[in-house]
């Protein structure tokens, strides 16, 4: 997972997050992928009131999801993120591991395109604001990309 900027967190397998099986339902993934998302970008400056404030909405209008194996209740799992792409919109990778094993259970991708609150058109460059926040964290000769 190489990108500029990469978060983790642990979070551990609620009771309300599993089914009748005991297996995390694959639609609580996504939420670990926002709760890892939320923590990347306040790490960046501008999370989403931030956005808000300066005028952008940042929409999901692409996700994936690769399941790989299950996890369980209590099962402590660690959720990473990298910010992989930038410029025109932000792709940021994210994969689930066991805590305790390192093993993968899921990894998978959002892509977020910004609007202007404003008008509600897309943009097909990332607004300035943006771009200032992650200046510092850009190698060089980046290329907001992969």
């Amino acid at each position: 997972m190489k990108g500029i900027l990469q978060t983790e967190m642990e979070v551990e397998i609620p009771f309300h997050d599993v089914d009748s099986m005991g297996i995390t339902w694959h639609g609580n993934y996504l939420r670990y992928f926002e709760l890892v998302r939320c923590k990347l970008l306040d790490k960046i400056g501008y999370g989403y009131r931030a956005m808000q404030d300066s005028g952008f909405s940042w929409p999901i209008v692409d996700v994936q999801i690769k399941y790989v194996q299950s996890s369980t209740f209590e099962q402590k799992v660690l959720v990473k993120a990298s910010l992989v792409e930038w410029e025109n919109r932000l792709k940021i990778n994210y994969q689930v591991l066991d805590a305790q094993t390192g093993k993968r259970i899921t990894k998978g991708y959002t892509i977020q395109a910004a609007v202007d609150m404003q008008t509600q058109e897309l943009c097909f460059v990332a607004p300035e604001v943006f771009l200032q926040k992650i200046a510092h964290l850009l190698p060089e000769n980046a290329q907001g990309m992969e």
